[in-house]
């Protein structure tokens, strides 16, 4: 199958211009094959916004106008997309990805860590654990920029029947991320990434590109650069995705990440997050 990510600059609060690109370049990739396209984090809103009241504006439910615009688009296409959004629910603001198929709106995931930066700084943490999501062409999770930071996301993702980890992301230049975490998602939960970073500036942010297609043996399918607006494609093999033993030498070197795991030894990770300061936690304390 055919995936794309999908490197695109983003106007903040500007929803319009960047609706318009997103119906673009997903019927584009369409016309070239793709099946699946993901696009940045927030990149239907943008990302730094100065304050909770200024951000909320540009919120949508889900189903919205901009969703059903987008799904009208998949539907016409056959191609379904994972798009970077701001969603409201009730009086709840959420840095989310909606996830969008020929068949309509699948859903959203709704980002689970937040940092101090952004959007982020006001909107409230995911309330949806790791969905999977089943689309025509894959079964899919989603991780957005900061959960990338622990792997439990990823592999909450793989455990939960995905072929495919889509990260839409905001990484800025700043950030090394780009060069380690796609690799090693795929690598450690043998399922393929597509990592959607942004180009260009918003508000004295420089983002940093280098988006991304993986193999599930940790192979770079695909990389884009740092500056390029582009639709990076790749092929990839989903139901090999599914195979988990992995076969060097028959009988004498084999390994399956998931079946060799321990979870009796792991419970540590499921008790109480550390107890750290509060100026830490929240700078704004």
């Amino acid at each position: 199958m055919k995936v794309a990510a999908v490197q695109m600059d983003v106007r903040i609060a500007d929803k319009d211009h960047n609706l318009h690109k997103i119906a673009e370049y997903l019927e584009k990739a369409a016309r070239d094959g793709v099946r699946l396209a993901v696009f940045p984090e927030c990149a239907l809103t943008g990302y730094c916004f100065s304050s909770r009241e200024e951000a909320w504006p540009h919120a949508e439910a889900v189903p919205g106008p901009s969703t059903e615009a987008i799904a009208e688009v998949a539907r016409r296409s056959g191609c379904s997309a994972v798009v970077g959004m701001l969603e409201r629910a009730g009086d709840q603001l959420y840095n989310a990805a909606a996830v969008i198929g020929p068949e309509g709106i699948l859903g959203t995931y709704r980002k689970v860590h937040l940092l101090w930066l952004g959007v982020d700084r006001f909107d409230a943490p995911g309330d949806k654990p790791f969905p999977v999501f089943e689309t025509q062409h894959a079964r899919l999770g989603v991780n957005i920029c900061f959960d990338c930071s622990f792997p439990e996301a990823g592999r909450a993702v793989k455990l939960g029947g995905a072929q495919l980890l889509a990260i839409p992301t905001n990484w800025p230049v700043e950030s090394d991320s780009w060069q380690h975490v796609p690799k090693v998602r795929a690598i450690e939960n043998h399922l393929v990434v597509v990592a959607a970073d942004r180009v260009g500036e918003e508000r004295g942010f420089r983002f940093a590109g280098h988006s991304q297609i993986v193999n599930f043996d940790g192979r770079v399918r695909a990389e884009a650069g740092e500056t390029e607006e582009t639709i990076l494609c790749a092929e990839v093999d989903l139901t090999a995705a599914d195979r988990n033993r992995v076969v060097r030498v028959p009988g004498e070197y084999e390994f399956d990440r998931l079946a060799a795991r321990r979870p009796e030894m792991y419970q540590i990770l499921v008790q109480e997050a550390c107890r750290c300061s509060p100026a830490a936690a929240n700078p704004s304390a």
